[in-house]
């Protein structure tokens, strides 16, 4: 089997997976994923694709991410991992698509518009 390469996005942070046959390693911006990412919440998503698919001790994990906030990257990781295991085995898919980890989650931040406080804020309007 060759390397498989794969992009997830979420909100503005671009996640890149190279899935190759290993021991069950993750790493994510030269670091090991419990050094990265911290909390027990976004370890459990970056892993969730590789659980359901039993796939969790047969693939070193390498991923170059950059962009948005710690929740972002881990969901972009947790797209590219669930797209790299559907290309592997296309019975992955029937597992992975009912409970959304393939579909790219399209919201985003709402511009500021001019004259208001934030995007749907206004200033206060005070009649003295």
């Amino acid at each position: 089997m060759d390397v498989i390469h794969k992009i997830g996005r979420r909100k503005t942070a671009v996640a890149r997976a190279y899935v190759a046959p290993g021991k069950g390693n993750i790493t994510i911006n030269k670091k090991d994923l419990t050094n990265y990412f911290t909390t027990a919440t976004l370890q459990y998503k970056v892993k969730q694709p590789l659980v359901m698919t039993n796939n969790d001790a047969n693939f070193d994990i390498t991923v170059n991410v950059f962009g948005g906030g710690i929740t972002g990257q881990a969901e972009a990781v947790r797209l590219a991992i669930s797209r790299a295991m559907c290309e592997l085995d296309a019975e992955n898919r029937l597992i992975l698509k009912p409970e959304g980890l393939l579909t790219r989650d399209p919201r985003m931040v709402e511009r500021k518009k001019f004259g208001q406080k934030k995007a749907r804020k206004k200033f206060q309007f005070s009649k003295r």
